[in-house]
């Protein structure tokens, strides 16, 4: 028995490390690469820049519009995430603690949410941003990212609503307190960490995303910046040592956001695994 334990934990750090491997490898030949020239990037891909080349960062900053994608981004993102966190937190807390009659129902249609694909609608959503002139405007991608991300926010909330006990809400009650006190005094301190696991989803997933604003937007100097990468690609696409120089600088926020929450991540999920 106790060999085979050993065995079987081999076999998980053999599988872990498989899929480590897997998913930092791409990363780390962007960072390699984005210091090389193009003759050493063609030359050695798989191996350490001899001479780590920053101007390749300064060229794909300037030439990329870099800072305006971040700006964009960083208002459409944060926008979005304020707005998706306080919505469905609300949501979660009506369904979660007050009983009537299309209770149930009304929580099965915003799952719906979850199983058909915002991309399956996008004609719709382009149309009916179209005559409300918000096509090549951030509110418009703020309006669909938030909609889009309000479903599994509401859900994962829900689940740690229903986790707090009734008697405190209603010892609150007894004692004066009003709906909005007992939801932003009791409510949302108890739920911190599916709150930031909420907001650390919605930004990766609005920070990231490629498909809306290529359909929204088509004024550079609104584009985020998986967009403004994108054409930056486009541009010079033959030199791809800017490339890489530009990916890098495109994804950098995100890795550095879920290093600086990390924390609050995991300690939400394993919360959320425990209860």
């Amino acid at each position: 028995m106790m060999r085979f334990s050993k065995y079987y934990k081999l076999l998980a750090y053999l599988v872990l490390s498989l899929y480590a491997f897997i998913v930092v490898g791409p990363f780390f030949m962007i960072i390699m690469n984005s210091f090389k020239t193009m003759r050493e990037l063609f030359m050695k891909p798989f191996s350490l820049p001899s001479k780590f080349i920053y101007q390749n960062y300064i060229q794909a900053w300037q030439r990329a519009s870099i800072a305006r994608g971040y700006i964009n981004s960083a208002i459409v993102a944060t926008i979005s995430v304020v707005t998706v966190v306080l919505l469905a937190s609300m949501f979660a807390y009506m369904i979660s603690k007050y009983e009537f009659k299309i209770r149930r129902y009304l929580f099965i249609y915003s799952m719906l949410g979850l199983a058909l694909p915002a991309r399956l609608a996008v004609i719709p959503i382009f149309l009916l941003l179209r005559t409300l002139n918000l096509t090549n405007s951030l509110l418009g991608l703020i309006l669909v990212y938030s909609s889009v991300n309000i479903p599994f926010s509401a859900f994962i909330l829900k689940n740690f609503i229903d986790s707090v006990p009734n008697e405190l809400c209603e010892a609150a009650r007894i004692d004066g307190a009003s709906v909005p006190t007992i939801y932003s005094r009791i409510i949302l301190p108890l739920i911190k960490p599916a709150l930031s696991i909420s907001a650390i989803v919605t930004f990766v997933n609005v920070w990231n995303d490629f498909f809306f604003p290529l359909i929204l937007i088509n004024d550079r100097s609104k584009a985020t910046i998986t967009l403004a990468v994108s054409i930056f690609f486009g541009e010079y696409s033959n030199q791809w040592h800017l490339l890489f120089s530009g990916l890098a600088l495109s994804i950098a926020p995100t890795v550095i956001l879920f290093l600086i929450f990390s924390q609050y991540f995991i300690a939400g999920m394993t919360q959320g695994a425990i209860k």
